[in-house]
């Protein structure tokens, strides 16, 4: 009974609450930055690149094998695919530079927030504005 009220204990905690939180949040903008790279943001490169796929390049160590008559693979190509970790790069690259900007947004916001004049707190009374006070009440007093 001790391990499943220590195991509450620590599941109920705040930081591991937050960072349950702070997981499923990061999923889900994991799969728009995805999206954004993938739908708006890599067509356009594709555009200023010429239409360059990368994923296209490759060292073909053997080729494959097929029969001329069926058309069936015999033997599959075997190649180094380099060409597909240099668009996964820059991928990483430019999901990298989309959560930095989206960061960077997020601390601006954060800091104008905080820069927000705080009020003046009242001037404190002067020591001759409490030692007329303290006169004015001893006369009432007398």
């Amino acid at each position: 009974m001790k391990f499943i009220s220590e195991f509450k204990e620590f599941a109920m905690r705040g930081n591991v609450m937050d960072m349950a939180v702070g997981v499923v949040i990061g999923g889900a903008f994991g799969k728009i930055i995805t999206s954004l790279v993938g739908d708006v943001i890599m067509p356009l490169v594709g555009v200023v690149t010429g239409g360059v796929n990368f994923t296209d390049y490759k060292w073909v160590l053997q080729e494959a094998v097929i029969d001329a008559q069926t058309q069936e693979v015999l033997t599959p190509e075997v190649s180094v695919n380099w060409g597909t970790t240099i668009q996964t790069v820059v991928d990483f690259l430019i999901v990298a530079f989309c959560i930095f900007c989206a960061i960077k947004a997020l601390n601006n916001l954060k800091r104008k927030k905080e820069e927000a004049p705080a009020p003046e707190a009242p001037a404190a009374p002067t020591t001759e504005q409490l030692l007329t006070e303290i006169r004015d009440i001893l006369n009432k007093q007398s």
